[in-house]
């Protein structure tokens, strides 16, 4: 038992030091994912209808290779009751993107930006 419990402690330690994506963050992801993959199911799975529509008359506008890895980075994310913001970087784009989430049933859906939204940063 002796020889055990440090073990477990450091099994322990570092499945919680790992960086796992979760919530508005994690959504964000497949949504960019599967646009350039061009997954359509998993993009209105995870998106509002209106974003969804939106997503679908830009999508074949862009010739991307698709890659194993989109390296997606969150650079700051914030969440004001039901609405989120993630600011996020790719290999698609060089530029960062702005995703604004709302929840619906429980789940957090990437949403069309309206001329009225302000991000937080």
């Amino acid at each position: 038992m002796k020889k055990i419990a440090p073990c477990l402690l450091i099994v322990l330690f570092l499945s919680c030091s790992e960086s796992k994506m979760s919530g508005p963050s994690a959504t964000s992801k497949i949504v960019i994912e599967s646009f350039y993959g061009k997954d359509e199911a998993a993009l209105k799975a995870n998106s509002t209808p209106q974003a969804y529509s939106n997503y679908m008359n830009t999508i074949n506008m862009f010739n991307v290779a698709k890659k194993d890895n989109s390296n997606f980075k969150v650079l700051r994310d914030t969440i004001m009751g039901e609405v989120a913001w993630v600011k996020y970087t790719t290999d698609y784009d060089k530029t960062p993107g702005l995703f604004k989430l709302v929840k619906q049933d429980g789940e957090w859906k990437a949403d069309a930006r309206g001329s009225k939204d302000v991000s937080p940063f």
